[in-house]
């Protein structure tokens, strides 16, 4: 087997989404001498986040970079890990993709880039049926892993506090500033709670972050917004910190690390019960919120009404589902609940399963 893996290889989700892809092709390439694997990267390659690379897996990146043209042959085929919106180009005759949708109300121009590939693979099953009824060719869904460079530390963090966490980038599409408004009504300025956010998004001007972010600080003073995480090992940290996570209360997702990985390291997570979410969340290890309705997604930067992308509408909650939720979640900490069904979560979601899944789709090419 011949693969091109054409991905964005760096700090952000997607990238760090490639870099688990990666470690499991790594295996396949130690085990199978007849494994043929390069490596085409969109944009600048950024391995700075995975402080905890060995050695031997990042001379193989390397050699994957370095050979990607001498190995690029007619009967290589192409694995993209990709959005839409960009998909159209290709490098080998037939290519796979691999991405994320978000949203309700696929567009005539995300239809024909879809049906342009060979295979498209979705993240999620919600993602796949969005295409799968317009005769689009061969569409599938397969869900991601828990990343192993997340596990149980043995360190205390903030003691005598029950301590919340909201991760991902600041965005409409996330409910961010409704969760953290929420949030502030309900435990700011008590000093029993804390809120760390690590919301920063890197596509918006740095003054307006700056600006929104002092206007929760001015609400409440036990809220804490971190600086741009730079490495795996400190998200971990962050992960481990929380009792109680909140990322999972976006309104539209394509999978959804922070709360996804959190469950998996036994934290209590708010989940809407909606898009990606119904793939890992369960009312046995999450604390579910129906959602109250949909709005639309548009918020004039991300999501422009009438562009060929991105259209459509997110699921919305009300305050006081939320407050509920979070009072129950709270109630499971003080009582000192292990969320064991999340930890069996993270054994049942692997990357070894996802990669092995997207092989065996490629192998039908053949």
């Amino acid at each position: 087997m011949k693969i091109s893996f054409e991905a964005p290889l760096n700090q952000i989700s997607f990238g760090n989404v490639s870099y688990n892809f990666l470690k499991e092709f790594y295996k396949i390439s130690q085990k199978d001498s007849s494994f043929s694997f390069v490596i085409h990267p969109i944009g600048e390659v950024n391995l700075s986040s995975f402080d905890k690379i060995e050695k031997d897996f990042a001379d193989w990146i390397q050699s994957c970079l370095n050979n990607r043209f001498k190995f690029l042959t007619k009967d290589t085929i192409s694995l993209k890990l990709w959005h839409l919106n960009g998909a159209q180009n290709r490098i080998c005759p037939k290519q796979v993709l691999y991405t994320f949708y978000e949203l309700d109300e696929p567009t005539d121009v995300e239809r024909c880039i879809v049906g342009l590939q060979d295979t498209t693979i979705f993240s999620s099953a919600n993602s796949a049926r969005s295409f799968a009824f317009s005769g689009l060719g061969k569409v599938y869904s397969v869900p991601l892993g828990f990343d192993s460079d997340f596990f149980k530390t043995s360190k205390t963090y903030l003691e005598g506090k029950t301590h919340f966490i909201l991760m991902g980038k600041f965005e409409k599409r996330k409910h961010t500033d409704k969760i953290i408004k929420t949030w502030i009504k309900k435990y700011g300025n008590n000093p029993k709670y804390q809120l760390t956010c690590s919301i920063l998004n890197p596509f918006l001007n740095k003054d307006l972050m700056k600006n929104i972010m002092d206007g929760y600080r001015s609400l409440a003073w036990n809220i804490n917004f971190l600086p741009f995480v730079k490495t795996n090992s400190e998200v971990n940290d962050i992960l481990n910190s929380a009792d109680i996570d909140l990322s999972g209360l976006s309104g539209a997702e394509g999978w959804g690390l922070p709360a996804f990985n959190a469950t998996c390291l036994g934290k209590w997570s708010i989940v809407l019960n909606a898009t990606s979410h119904l793939d890992w969340a369960t009312k046995t290890n999450s604390i579910l919120v129906e959602p109250s309705g949909k709005i639309p997604a548009y918020d004039n930067t991300f999501f422009v009404k009438g562009a060929p992308f991105n259209q459509g509408n997110i699921y919305d909650f009300t305050e006081d589902q939320a407050v509920a939720a979070m009072e129950k979640a709270v109630k499971l900490v003080e009582d000192k609940k292990i969320n064991e069904e999340g930890v069996k979560l993270g054994q049942t979601f692997t990357y070894e399963r996802t990669v092995g899944q997207i092989v065996s789709i490629i192998n039908q090419l053949h």
